[in-house]
């Protein structure tokens, strides 16, 4: 994907504070050539005016790190034009990171102190000691999550550690809180050890409610959620595999009313069949789809094929009923719908064309999708991203919050496959029939009532499922 085909966003953004001399040059220039540049001026302030000219903060969206760079350059090299100084607008707000803890009661008095810690709080413990369960109500545990990585598998970065993950971390654990009131904490392990991480994960549960696993590369991510889930007694939820499932199959439930086909009665390709690749898949056989093709770099995945490592085994004995063979390129002929998880570019309008009449194509890899929505919107009947620069975002912050907060509320066992097909009708139904249309089939994030939505259902559906020790 070429840069002129990339927004610039606030991702991206930085504030320059430029001395501008008016007799050689004027704001209005200086906003061309940011223009010219193909950047944009979000924001200009004025910090002062003197006799030498005007202190301008100007504020400009770029499309990624070179391209500030550039635009530097630019402002630099202009007549009458002095940068002063520059600031990146996002590792700004990451300084000194972007959570912290608070307390909940504020300890000013002898008194208070007598009861938050010695020697009031003793007797708290004993009761706890005496029926664990009540660990529940008198501690963090009843609202707090453990966000946990290796930092092996960070979304568009690969494999970047531990310590460059925690970012990441944080601003989950931020969007825990700030969408549905869930206190979480970031943890990034130094290890890669599968049972490492299992023995650390356990030997930590009992200060939280919940375990979210998240970006830990594939095929291990598979093995320590697994054996997390038999060895806890409180739900272990890898996000990006199943987050990703559940909101693709309510911004899918919502495409299928738009050209009005069936579940039952589609042929669904899947770019990538990796952990989130594997999730989408059993969500959407849980949701009615019988004819799916996975397809690795390889092609196509089906029974039988030379060289399928055991997840791929595992995973062709449950998809491709017809045993299709040949290339991602192939096997899309007549297809109804395409699902991305993989990587940039894979597809391109020849591919769209041999699709099935009406498709509905779910591109979802980040930042650079399989297929560029400007090639694809005159050959689809929907098209979605995981982007949030285009219509029908596919993000997980729809759905994790308020699955966590629906399973925290009646103290789940486990998050299951009925909690998380109810998640996902959830999100789908808060968009009115009479309100879809090809550009809006998913909710913004923004939508405060889309949380709420999904506690509600998992928490009922725990109930019905048996998972729930608290009606």
């Amino acid at each position: 994907m070429t840069q002129g085909h990339i927004v610039p966003s606030a991702s991206a953004s930085f504030t320059a504070r430029l001395h501008i001399d008016t007799t050689k040059n004027s704001l209005v220039n200086v906003v061309q050539a940011v223009a010219d540049g193909d950047g944009m001026v979000a924001a200009m302030d004025t910090v002062r005016v003197d006799r030498s000219g005007t202190t301008q903060d100007i504020t400009i969206y770029a499309h990624g790190d070179d391209h500030q760079k550039q635009l530097e350059q630019t402002l630099s090299q202009l007549e009458g034009v002095e940068l002063l100084h520059l600031s990146d607008r996002t590792f700004l707000m990451h300084l000194g990171g972007k959570i912290e803890v608070s307390g909940k009661q504020p300890i000013r008095t002898r008194e208070q102190l007598s009861m938050a810690y010695t020697p009031g709080v003793a007797r708290v413990c004993e009761a706890i000691r005496d029926a664990p369960e009540k660990a529940w109500q008198l501690t963090i545990k009843r609202n707090t999550v453990a966000v946990v990585s290796d930092g092996t598998a960070v979304l568009g970065l690969g494999d970047i550690g531990p310590a460059a993950a925690m970012p990441v971390m944080e601003g989950k654990a931020q969007l825990f809180k700030d969408f549905a009131g869930v206190d979480a904490f970031p943890i990034c392990l130094d290890t890669k050890d599968t049972d490492e991480i299992v023995r650390t994960v356990t030997q930590i549960a009992p200060a939280f409610g919940g375990i979210n696993l998240e970006d830990i590369s594939a095929p291990r991510c598979f093995e320590i959620e697994a054996r997390l889930k038999e060895l806890l007694d409180i739900p272990v939820f890898h996000d990006d595999q199943h987050g990703t499932a559940v909101c693709l199959v309510a911004a899918f439930l919502n495409a299928m009313k738009l050209v009005g086909k069936q579940p039952a009665d589609l042929k669904l390709v899947v770019a990538g069949v990796g952990a989130a690749g594997t999730a989408c898949t059993h969500m959407l056989l849980a949701a009615g789809v019988s004819n799916i093709i996975g397809c690795d770099r390889h092609g196509a995945v089906y029974v039988g094929r030379d060289g399928l490592n055991d997840a791929k085994a595992k995973y062709a004995a449950i998809t491709n009923p017809h045993r299709e063979s040949g290339t991602l390129s192939e096997v899309l002929t007549n297809a109804d719908v395409f699902v991305g998880v993989s990587g940039p570019d894979l597809i391109g309008v020849s591919e769209l064309q041999k699709m099935a009449k009406d498709p509905v194509v779910f591109a979802m890899a980040n930042p650079h999708p399989e297929v560029r929505p400007e090639l694809a919107y005159p050959h689809v009947a929907v098209m979605a991203t995981g982007r949030s620069d285009y219509p029908n975002q596919i993000n997980n912050v729809l759905c994790f919050p308020g699955i966590f907060k629906g399973a925290l509320a009646c103290q789940a066992t486990d998050i299951n496959e009925p909690m998380k097909l109810a998640a996902a009708h959830a999100i789908a139904s808060t968009i009115s029939d009479d309100c879809l249309s090809p550009d809006y089939i998913i909710p913004s994030v923004f939508d405060a009532t889309v949380a709420s939505s999904v506690a509600a259902a998992v928490q009922q559906a725990a109930i019905d499922s048996g998972v729930a020790r608290r009606d």
